[in-house]
């Protein structure tokens, strides 16, 4: 009979998507939908399907990779100290800069949801609906990551200020609840631990984070698919982290979080993280929706007076928790968006069955009132991607041009900077000689600055850009400059070198740190020689319809697709396809995959719009 109920449990989790993608039911999240599912196969209404423990030994399992991978999702980068001081020009034109980063909003609108939860914590509390009230306010201030993040990528938001904003709140929605959680089974549980036993987990991940921190360096040199070694230390660190959780009186939950914020701090490849979001969301994370769903008798619940009073009062907590959200949010966007993003954040499931799963264990939750709580976070995930996807509509900001930052105003790169200018390029320019300055800044934004120290640079704000091209004639400052900018985390640094001995001296550390460097005379020469092998480069270059360009796939849409199958395959030609540092000659059977570079050739017009669609993070 075990088996018989994993067979269905199984078949329901593959014809789920199917269905839903014949109907085009786009507006629930798949999981929520899982639940809804395991509600009608479990003793709700046909009794298809009966927990056993092989099932709830695997829902376990199913919870503790959904963890991990939300832990995983978390994007360091976000918080990253920026500039405070403005560059001259962002002064003169102070009235376009946002006041409110990403990070700022998100922590004023999760401190907003921590004061209004616990104040529904004690309005509960004192109404005698619920007494428990850290148990309450730890609830009320979750939010589930794993829906946002699928909510924002179907709109292509991650790599905007709104996604990066959203996605923030709601990494705080799940990490704090997730400490208050571990705090809360501390303090309350019988089999608890020392409260200073939980900085073992913190050091042992700190351990293990330094032990395999040179991991991925090296490992595909030795990777085989046989081996799958990347799978195989993120399932190491899963055990490993679960098991000093257990250890020290934690939940298994907060090991697996914490494992996968190791796991990402050691960044893994994309390949590796689709492939553990295959194990996880092929297999066992369906497993524990369903079971989630299967556990919820409705008969019972709804059979009480209370259980059915309380399901309408704990939506409207959740949602009345996040509602601080929405002023934040307009300190920077459009009213709509704030309100779209405020009911996205109210979205909650995922730390709430956490939540819901350790209180029953602790026994410190009636069966009733964790369903009150389960069926009123199930309609926040119903009601909530509904009145995002209603009103979101992009801002302004969201078509921002690429910024560039050169490092050097001279004959080398002025013209260069004035040909971007004309596209989808926001350019600025900094020297630190003055009569340079007085040549080019009526051509081309230009700011002159004393020094080109790189605590200047940073102060200044020539960091904060997506590529940044040193363009000095003085190789060793540029040498120096180019790590400096690296260590700040600037995406892309173009290093020019016209002393071929000094970049021979750096080169392999410079390309190792994904710098990209040049040297002029050898530029020209391989330009020379491609116009003696091949005499249509120069008609191509000087062509003024069609040009060359490059583009990292950063869209999920047009991954894992074959190039004869690409919807614009008919409007560019795909020359060279760049994947891990090696060259493929691509046809139209080759499969695009995360992160690879691709040379074409198009029309200047439709191309730029296709390059701008594979490099749109989602």
């Amino acid at each position: 009979m075990d088996q018989v109920s994993l067979v269905i449990i199984l078949l329901t989790a593959l014809l789920i998507p199917l269905i839903m993608a014949k109907f085009k039911v786009n507006s629930l999240p798949t999981a929520v939908m899982e639940i809804i599912v395991g509600i009608v196969i479990g003793p709700s209404v046909f009794n298809f399907v009966n927990t056993s423990d092989l099932i709830s030994q695997l829902s376990t399992i199913g919870v503790i990779v959904l963890l991990f991978l939300s832990g995983l999702e978390i994007d360091f980068s976000l918080f990253k100290k920026r500039r405070t001081a403005l560059t001259p020009l962002e002064q003169k034109n102070a009235v376009n800069t946002p006041k409110y980063s990403p990070v700022r909003l998100s922590v004023y609108a999760y401190s907003t949801i921590i004061v209004l939860s616990l104040l529904l914590a004690a309005a509960f509390k004192v109404s005698g609906l619920f007494s428990d009230f850290w148990l309450a306010a730890i609830l009320f201030g979750t939010i589930s990551l794993g829906i946002v993040i699928a909510a924002l990528k179907e709109q292509e938001l991650l790599s905007k200020a709104f996604g990066q904003t959203i996605l923030l709140i709601s990494v705080f929605g799940e990490l704090v609840p997730m400490m208050g959680l571990t705090l809360y089974a501390s303090v309350y549980g019988s089999n608890s631990q020392s409260l200073w036993l939980l900085l073992l987990i913190l050091a042992v991940a700190a351990l293990l984070l330094l032990r395999f921190k040179p991991f991925f360096r090296f490992y595909q040199n030795i990777n085989k698919s046989t081996t799958q070694l990347d799978i195989r230390l993120a399932f190491f660190l899963i055990v490993t982290m679960v098991t000093v959780a257990e250890s020290v009186g934690a939940e298994n939950i907060l090991g697996a979080f914490v494992a996968g914020i190791v796991l990402k701090l050691l960044n893994p490849s994309e390949t590796t993280r689709e492939r553990l979001d295959a194990i996880g969301y092929g297999f066992f994370i369906p497993i524990f929706f369903i079971t989630t769903g299967v556990d919820l008798n409705l008969r019972t619940l709804l059979t009480s007076g209370k259980t059915l009073l309380l399901i309408p009062l704990f939506f409207l907590a959740y949602m009345v928790a996040k509602i601080g959200g929405y002023w934040v949010l307009k300190l920077r966007f459009k009213q709509a968006n704030a309100l779209a993003g405020t009911a996205l954040t109210a979205t909650t499931m995922t730390m709430v069955l956490a939540v819901l799963r350790v209180a029953k264990s602790m026994k410190t939750i009636t069966s009733d009132q964790s369903g009150a709580f389960l069926l009123a976070a199930l309609l926040t995930c119903v009601i909530s991607p509904l009145i995002f996807n209603k009103f979101y509509s992009a801002e302004k900001e969201d078509l921002v041009k690429t910024a560039v930052h050169f490092i050097g105003a001279n004959l080398s790169t002025v013209p260069v900077a004035q040909q971007l200018r004309k596209g989808w390029y926001d350019v600025s320019m900094y020297t630190n000689h003055p009569e340079n300055y007085q040549t080019y800044h009526a051509q081309v934004p230009v700011t002159l600055m004393e020094n080109f120290t790189a605590q200047d640079l940073q102060d200044h704000g020539v960091f904060d850009t997506d590529i940044l091209v040193l363009g000095h004639i003085d190789a060793e400052r540029n040498y120096e400059l180019a790590k400096a900018a690296k260590a700040y985390g600037v995406r892309r640094i173009i290093v020019r070198f016209e002393d071929r001995n000094v970049l021979n001296e750096h080169e392999d550390e410079l390309r190792e740190l994904g710098v990209e460097v040049y040297n002029t005379p050898e530029a020209n020469i391989t330009l020379l020689r491609a116009l003696i092998e091949s005499p249509s480069t120069l008609l191509l270059l000087n062509d003024t319809e069609n040009r060359i360009y490059e583009v990292r796939v950063l869209n999920h849409l047009y991954t894992d697709v074959q190039i004869k199958n690409l919807q614009f395959a008919q409007d560019i030609t795909i020359s060279q396809v760049i994947r891990n540092r090696k060259l493929i000659a691509p046809n139209g059977n080759t499969t695009i995959m995360y992160g690879d570079r691709l040379i074409f050739t198009g029309n200047k017009q439709t191309a730029a719009q296709i390059r701008q669609a594979l490099a749109t993070a989602n």
